[in-house]
């Protein structure tokens, strides 16, 4: 679905995106990385958003590069930026109606089906007339999302969709995107990673860092993880659980009772290699 080959993007000295090769084929892709690591810059040029200036990109199996390509590909596609446009003045009916004419949904009947259809997928059913300036910004988000829904496409692209939902709309959204067919999402919640996605790519300072199943990012950690009920000093990071005892990441000490690695473990380990090395 998605095949990108030293793929970089600069903004003036920086370099957002540094020489990525991944390949995303079926199902929910994550993306896990801090502040600045250049997730946004990566998504925005999947969703044909920003052209790179160097590398290969080819998306649904088209070249964005040309530009009657780029038109399919964005046919084909649902984009949810980090911060959607939603015109405050509209209701989230008519936003998503104007998006779904932006895209080419001609027949009316079948839009203003379609239009009710994501409407009541991210449960906006009683507010749909409503102006969103009057909405909570969880409701907002759900707007985005279901405008990034129209026409079921065969990729979605999501900065963040999470932000602003709270717990069950959470569980609402994993429910949608596992029925999607390929989702390539960023997140800070690496929980949501967990519970939703195939594959994961850890990028630090506009590269790859790790790639592969949420699994093996979690291994990543394996032998490297005990549980005392005090703090050892010596840990390269240490916490205290809801339990009472210490959690504790680096090299166990002799007779130290190792603890299965999760998900957590596995990244903070590589966070930590990557600001030491």
């Amino acid at each position: 679905m998605i095949e990108a080959v030293e793929l970089t993007k600069a903004f003036g000295r920086t370099r957002a995106v540094d020489g990525v090769s991944l390949s995303a084929g079926p199902g929910v892709i994550g993306l896990l990385g801090p502040n600045g690591a250049g997730k946004t810059t990566l998504l925005r040029m999947a969703a044909t958003v920003l052209a790179p200036d160097a590398g290969r990109l080819r998306v649904l199996g088209l070249d964005p590069a040309r530009p009657d390509e780029r038109l399919e590909i964005r046919r084909r596609l649902g984009y949810l930026p980090q911060s959607p446009g939603l015109y405050p003045g509209f209701t989230p009916y008519d936003m998503v109606d104007y998006v779904a004419i932006l895209k080419e949904h001609s027949d009316r009947r079948a839009r203003q089906q379609e239009v009710r259809r994501v409407l009541a997928a991210v449960e906006l059913e009683d507010v749909m007339h409503r102006k969103i300036r009057s909405l909570s910004g969880g409701k907002r988000q759900r707007v985005a999302l279901a405008t990034a829904m129209l026409g079921n496409p065969d990729l979605l692209v999501l900065d963040e969709p999470a932000n602003g939902l709270d717990p069950d709309q959470r569980l609402r959204l994993r429910s949608l995107l596992s029925q999607a067919p390929t989702v390539l999402m960023s997140t800070h919640n690496i929980s949501e990673v967990t519970a939703l996605c195939h594959q994961v790519v850890v990028v630090f300072d506009g590269r790859v860092r790790f790639a592969g199943t949420p699994a093996d990012l979690a291994g990543l950690a394996a032998g490297r993880v005990w549980e005392d009920d005090r703090q050892d000093p010596e840990a390269i990071r240490s916490w205290l659980t809801a339990a009472g005892s210490y959690r504790h990441l680096g090299d166990p000490p002799t007779g130290a009772s190792v603890v299965d690695p999760t998900l957590d473990d596995g990244y903070l380990l590589l966070a930590r290699e990557e600001h030491t090395g």
